[in-house]
């Protein structure tokens, strides 16, 4: 059985920083590329970024210079680190594995940044 979890959202100030966990099981892990999407209310998901099997990362432009996505495949974990947060990154956040035709969600955690 296939599970993907997220944890560390939360409530925070404009400027701060959090960091967003996702363990993935019942997958074979290193073989799946990973990624952090987001959905805030009204709009429609969009992807924040995502790692390669191999390492490499992409980033939407919204968050790059801002956020690091990076991965533990001995821990089945991947990880989003987010700075200098804005109000406009207030969303809920999911995880992603995906591997040719499996792809597979998590689901998600909220993150708010507000004064």
């Amino acid at each position: 059985q296939v599970q993907v979890v997220e944890s560390g959202g939360g409530l925070v100030q404009p400027g701060e920083s959090l960091r967003l966990s996702c363990v993935a099981s019942g997958i074979s892990f290193s073989r799946y590329a990973m990624g952090w999407y987001r959905q805030a209310p009204g709009k429609q998901r969009e992807l924040v970024a995502t790692i390669s099997s191999t390492g490499g990362t992409n980033y939407a432009s919204s968050v790059k210079g801002r956020f690091t996505i990076s991965r533990d495949n001995a821990k089945n974990t991947v990880s989003l680190q987010m700075n200098s947060l804005k109000p406009e990154d207030t969303a809920v956040y999911y995880c992603n594995a995906n591997q040719w035709l499996n792809v597979y969600w998590g689901q998600g955690t909220q993150v708010t940044v507000s004064i």
